[in-house]
């Protein structure tokens, strides 16, 4: 039997790539998108392919049930990787931004994951693999909402992984730095909907932002592409001892080690200058 895994996120990026190349594999691959029009698309191609956006419980619950029906009650894996990256400083922020981030990037993968969590531990194993962020080690300006959601998803997923301790069922963290994507292209939509701007006194800040996710190819030096974050999920499924957590990326590594290392204030200009 092919082992079966339900992957959010999966219209472009990340979660097409992996989807593609875990289905080659022979997974049974379940491929869910926020937008009904990419799931045409992947079922078009030959996808097993579900609605699910993660801001709607509804939506979350119908697509367990028919990713269940799909697998036939059983799920090895689950691959939270859905996800946006709401820019803007903290004092441009709403409470409804704030809240939309927490929605997407939190609120919806806990409650995923709670709700097939009883089927892996009826099976006595599985796997749970989320796809966090360098920003989940630490934080840069102007992307508090997105530093908060995955600092959140870190919190919830070593705490996670005590309470599966022994149960078979393994929680990994892939924490990537900048991987080619629609990501920047969803953060200049997000950034213009929901910041003012205009009458910020990061005004010129936007403004470099705004150009730099305009632009059709990222500049950020060390981006890969995501077979990078793919091969890290391939170990996190395959491997009898799954690692804690991955990085991904120079970047990651060099400021897990700094973190490491280096008085919080001095950190704090190191990721200032980087984040600018």
């Amino acid at each position: 039997m092919h082992k079966s895994i339900l992957m959010t996120g999966c219209s472009t990026g990340i979660g097409y790539y992996a989807a593609q190349q875990l289905r080659a594999r022979g997974y049974q691959v379940i491929a869910s998108c926020r937008q009904l029009h990419d799931v045409e698309r992947l079922r078009s191609e030959g996808f097993l392919s579900v609605h699910l956006d993660l801001n709607d419980s509804s939506s979350i619950h119908s697509a367990v049930q028919e990713t269940l029906t799909l697998t036939g009650g059983n799920l090895f894996a689950l691959f939270n990787n859905g996800a946006y990256g709401q820019p803007g400083a903290i004092e441009d922020l709403s409470r409804d931004s704030l809240r939309r981030q927490f929605e997407t990037n939190v609120f919806g993968w806990v409650e995923l994951t709670n709700l097939l969590l009883p089927v892996m531990l009826k099976q006595g194993n599985g796997r749970i693999i989320q796809n966090s962020s360098v920003l989940g080690i630490a934080a840069m300006p102007l992307r508090g909402a997105y530093n908060a959601s995955k600092y959140a998803i870190e919190g919830i997923t070593d705490t996670l992984r005590l309470e599966l301790m022994g149960s078979g069922v393994h929680i990994s963290l892939i924490e990537p730095g900048p991987i080619r994507s629609q990501f920047r292209h969803n953060a200049l939509k997000a950034l213009n909907d929901n910041i003012n701007m205009e009458q910020s006194r990061h005004h010129q800040t936007y403004q470099k932002a705004i150009e730099r996710l305009a632009k059709q190819e990222t500049t950020t030096p060390f981006t890969l592409g995501p077979e990078a974050v793919y091969k890290r999920l391939l170990h996190a499924l395959e491997s009898p001892r799954p690692q804690v957590r991955y990085y991904v990326t120079f970047p990651t590594y060099l400021v897990g080690f700094m973190k490491r290392v280096l008085p919080s204030r001095w950190l704090d200009r190191l990721v200032k200058a980087m984040g600018n």
